[in-house]
């Protein structure tokens, strides 16, 4: 299994978040949450996309519906 991506929140594209997801790649983000600083890991399993925060598991259905995720949750860089 590939090693996975560690980046904090903004310092990746939602593209480079999920071009590395295609590849088999877990994508570990740094962000601020619930008043202190967590990982969320990002993942897919089969043709479902998985968001792993310190209090739930997400899960959406297709890529758009992560990268949905990805840019509202701020995961990912936001090019303006």
């Amino acid at each position: 299994m590939p090693e996975p991506l560690h980046a904090k929140a903004g310092e990746l594209s939602a593209d480079e978040i999920l071009d590395a997801l295609r590849e088999g790649r877990r994508v570990v983000i740094e962000t601020e949450m619930l008043g202190g600083v967590h990982e969320v890991t990002l993942r897919i399993d089969g043709d479902v996309y998985y968001c792993d925060t310190p209090t739930t598991l997400h899960r959406h259905p297709d890529e758009e519906g992560m990268r949905t995720c990805i840019d509202r949750m701020g995961y990912g860089r936001r090019d303006e």
